[in-house]
């Protein structure tokens, strides 16, 4: 179906159209053009988004969807660190059903909708209870299957069938959906023995790999004292490095390491709203950047971050920049907006022009109100700036994934958001029975 968008302001890689058209086709842009003299098209094919400004829809490159189901549970904890995670989060999926997952899915996919997200990167455990609620939600995603194995012969066993099963069930998800792996930490809970076998999985299945790296430095530690090396230079004599792979946090990665990453479809995907909240070091995005490495941008779980807002993490990702490295817009506000949006799809491996509003793309975008961004004069603040660090997530108005609306007017089309909370709610009351009776048990 071909539809043309009319939008006050159009962002493009290299320049904003005030006033542009867009038009779609079937799902794909098939042309960007700035309005002209003889005023905006018409006709029933013409959408008129007067008051907003038409940009990519936001890549949430590494996230946790089931956890909303635990939502502020970890505050007062670092989930960066073993001891802390264990502590605040594993004690309680210990007791957790894979039926709690489709709710708490839900509202995570409903929040990343009303906030600007249109693809996301997911990793948990019971992966095969995520994807039904992904594919009706809209959304673009790759779906991981989170494994945890801390050494265990027979857990590791089960967790690669059951990561291989779930592969296999993903062939018929749609093209919106695919599944990955998911080492939940490298060396830290999965030995050398699930990594070699996880690069075998990825590779048949011809898929990605999605870890947690370098979030306390606990990775070097056990590489430098079993190898005499780094760990991403372990990771190099491994083979890792030869894939396609997230890199989640990154906070603890060594400046001269990053050279391995250059050039590769290795991708850091930084957190920072976690990393602060959890008193992480600074993962080092200028020096990454410099290095020619693709670095995205996620919010991580919600247990400690609160939100799925990815403009909260552009303004976090820009002051942290500039604050560790004492320079005034380390970062600015178009690099951090390339980091939320075509870095995240390369690091997917999504495709070229996937994350830009240009012929050929992908039909995966939103809207903005305009007013709500309160911009400062426009010849003081561009609209970049004005979106970084004066949007937010209440600012999204619309958002379409491969040309089918998924909210308008700040109306949820593909989700029921009450009826999940509602799930939700009553699973977490569950889960933490469950916890109080083992408790009273031990």
């Amino acid at each position: 179906m071909r539809t043309t968008l009319v939008a006050d302001h159009v962002l493009l890689p290299d320049r904003v159209l005030s006033p542009g058209v867009v038009r779609l086709d079937d799902g794909t842009i098939t042309g960007v053009d700035p309005v002209g003299a003889a005023g905006p098209p018409g006709g029933p094919e013409t959408v008129r988004l007067d008051g907003r400004i038409l940009m990519p829809g936001l890549v949430n490159a590494h996230t946790h969807t089931p956890m909303s189901l635990m939502k502020g549970v970890a505050q007062g904890w670092s989930l960066l660190t073993r001891q802390g995670w264990l502590a605040s989060i594993r004690s309680l999926e210990a007791g957790l059903l894979p039926t709690a997952l489709p709710a708490a899915v839900a509202v995570s996919c409903a929040e990343m909708i009303a906030s600007g997200t249109t693809t996301f990167a997911d990793q948990y455990l019971f992966a095969e209870e995520i994807v039904p609620t992904v594919v009706r939600s809209g959304l673009r995603a790759a779906v991981a299957y989170g494994i945890v194995e801390l050494g265990d012969d027979a857990a590791r066993a089960r967790e690669l069938q059951a990561c291989a099963d779930f592969l296999a069930s993903t062939a018929d998800a749609g093209p919106l959906v695919r599944g990955w792996v998911g080492p939940h930490a490298f060396f830290v809970d999965n030995t050398e023995e699930a990594i070699l076998a996880e690069m075998a999985l990825a590779d048949a299945h011809d898929t990605g790999l999605h870890a947690h790296f370098a979030t306390s430095g606990e990775e070097d530690a056990w590489c430098l004292e079993h190898h005499g090396t780094t760990a991403l230079r372990r990771m190099a004599q491994l083979g890792l490095l030869e894939r396609r792979m997230l890199l989640a946090h990154g906070c603890t990665v060594l400046p001269e390491d990053l050279p391995l990453l250059a050039g590769t479809d290795v991708a850091l995907v930084l957190a920072p709203n976690v990393c602060m909240a959890s008193g992480a070091a600074p993962p080092p995005a200028r020096r990454a950047l410099e290095h020619g490495v693709t670095v995205a941008l996620g919010t991580d779980n919600v247990c400690n971050n609160g939100s799925y807002d990815m403009f909260a993490e552009m303004r976090a990702m820009g002051r942290l920049a500039s604050f560790v490295s004492r320079v005034p817009d380390a970062l600015p506000a178009r690099t951090l907006l390339e980091m939320a949006t075509v870095a995240g799809h390369r690091a997917l491996g999504n495709g070229s022009g996937a994350g830009t509003l240009a012929e050929g793309a992908p039909a995966d975008l939103v809207t903005v109100s305009t007013a709500a961004l309160h911009r400062g004069p426009v010849r003081m603040q561009s609209l970049e700036s004005a979106l970084v660090y004066g949007g937010g997530g209440h600012a999204v108005v619309d958002s379409m994934v491969d040309g089918r609306w998924l909210m308008r007017d700040r109306t949820l089309l593909s989700l029921d958001p009450a009826g999940a909370y509602e799930a939700r709610d009553a699973d977490a009351e569950t889960l933490l029975a469950a916890a109080q009776m083992r408790a009273g048990k031990a």
